[in-house]
């Protein structure tokens, strides 16, 4: 079916909203957990509460969203907008839910918590608000499979390369522009560029994109029906399952992995790296550019280093790798689920991603090298995953209208989004109840020999049982490449029928 192809400029555009949705989503998952504990200064315990419940709340929040965007009926479509409205909103709470209260205000312990509870949560049901009926979107641009995933494969480019620039640039940022000031002054600058940059990215999106995809008859039944056709779906099951597992397991790999390469890795090994990259400096002095920072946080010697940031700079440059080797493979594997399917692709990677997460408890403190290549391959393995299993959420909401006549892209996307939130807010807590029930954690003791174990079998065994998860969800899954093209093929006949295909004004 090749009746809706989309122009390079409306994939391009579309991409952007993700894009700035993950300037807060990788910052939640890489730096949130650290940034409540050492800039916050909460305990693990509060930390785990904070990071828990805005998003449980948001999760429940999230399937009262698909029903307002279902029923959301404007000149430019039922998502879209939403995409508008939110965007300015997002910002100003962005900078203020990465603002620490300064001590000089004398505000006390609970005050503190209660700040931080409080713009978290506003902050998630705005990410919810915004990213649900966003994500929706690439149900109803077109109806054309192919497009579909070519349209995911544009998103998840910018994606990664929003989670390249986070990962890469925050914590230098945060170090250059706490210089003369404090941490929290360093995170209150670099949050506010990133929030920036969201409010221009979704401006792009909103006016670049259309909606297409009508529904042949609009949502005349109640939420409660919509939910019950919905636990029909055998599809929409297994990805509610996956998306769990997967989302508990990105939340929860990136507070263990922050501890591993700042707790577990060698930092003499890790400056000999940054020095054969020509990124350390004995002198405590900066010329503004992006090296010469990077130089000025891992300044000192190889045996003078504890005191220093090369685990930052080092965490970076891993992250960076692994998100750099995801966009090349993304674009490298567009053609692959024309070919096999994404259900046998999603099989595949996510068995081997459950063999290299496993892999990284063999390695030593000093194979710091060897940390770096295993992030590559598990990018490599990982990355054509990614915008098949997003169009495999659009194929569930076809799947629903191919079963019941109706169609209800918000609700099934909105319930993903609460697997999606409940996923986050279990993997991070998750962490840090792991750490604290089986290995004694303590945050004023975070290089403790049982916090290092903790932080190992987290990263690599833990991680790897989540992508075992994933895998056996998909083979319950029954959306294999021939029940998807047969099922597109007759609904493509019904909504011709219906005059349901012409695109919206």
């Amino acid at each position: 079916m090749k009746s809706q192809p989309l122009s390079f400029i409306e994939k391009a555009g579309y991409s952007c909203g993700d894009a700035a949705a993950n300037l807060v989503f990788m910052s939640m998952i890489l730096f949130q957990v650290n940034f409540y504990t050492d800039v916050f200064g909460l305990s693990a315990s509060t930390a785990a509460a904070i990071l828990l419940w805005p998003k449980l709340w948001d999760a429940v929040f999230d399937p009262v969203m698909g029903v307002l965007a279902d029923r959301t009926n404007t000149r430019w479509g039922k998502f879209r907008p939403w995409v508008l409205w939110t965007s300015v909103p997002w910002a100003v709470v962005m900078v203020l839910a990465y603002t620490a209260p300064d001590p000089a205000w004398g505000w006390s312990t609970g005050m503190v918590i209660a700040y931080a509870g409080i713009t978290n949560t506003l902050l998630m049901t705005l990410y919810s608000m915004n990213n649900m009926p966003y994500s929706a979107m690439s149900g109803v641009m077109t109806a054309d499979l192919n497009e579909r995933t070519k349209l995911n494969s544009f998103r998840f480019v910018s994606v990664n390369a929003a989670q390249f620039i986070v990962s890469g640039f925050t914590l230098p940022l945060v170090a250059k522009f706490a210089q003369g000031h404090d941490r929290a002054h360093g995170w209150q600058v670099t949050m506010s560029i990133w929030a920036v940059a969201c409010l221009v990215l979704f401006l792009v999106t909103f006016f670049t994109t259309k909606e297409r995809v009508k529904p042949i008859q609009e949502t005349s039944s109640s939420p409660k029906q919509d939910f019950a056709d919905l636990m029909k779906n055998g599809p929409w099951i297994t990805l509610v399952l996956y998306t769990l597992f997967q989302f508990g397991m990105l939340s929860l790999r990136g507070g263990a992995q922050f501890n591993y390469y700042h707790h577990y890795a060698d930092k003499g090994a890790m400056f000999d790296f940054l020095a054969t990259l020509g990124l350390t400096t004995p002198e405590l002095q900066s010329t503004g550019s992006l090296g010469d920072w990077l130089g000025y946080i891992v300044h000192g010697t190889r045996d003078n280093v504890a005191g220093s940031n090369a685990a930052d700079v080092f965490n970076s440059i891993v992250n960076m790798a692994g998100t750099a080797t995801t966009m090349i493979v993304i674009m490298l594997s567009m053609g692959l689920s024309a070919r096999y399917g994404r259900r046998a692709i999603g099989i595949v990677c996510f068995g081997l991603c459950t063999l290299t997460a496993c892999a990284l408890y063999l390695l030593p403190p000093d194979a710091v090298w060897a940390m770096l290549g295993l992030q590559v391959l598990s990018a490599v393995v990982y990355a054509p995953t990614v915008a098949v299993m997003w169009s495999m959420y659009a194929d569930a909401a076809d799947y629903s209208e191919w079963q019941t006549g109706r169609r209800f892209t918000g609700m099934v996307f909105a319930t993903i989004g609460f697997s999606l939130k409940v996923g986050l807010a279990l993997g991070g807590a998750g962490f840090l109840w792991i750490l604290a029930g089986f290995f004694g954690y303590d945050t004023h003791l975070p290089s403790s020999p049982n916090a290092i174990e903790g932080y190992r079998v987290a990263s690599s065994f833990v991680v790897g049982a989540l992508f075992a998860a994933c895998t056996i969800c998909l083979l319950f899954n029954k959306l294999n490449k021939q029940t998807t093209l047969q099922m597109s093929e007759e609904l493509a006949q019904r909504r011709l029928q219906a005059g349901a295909l012409p695109a919206a004004a």
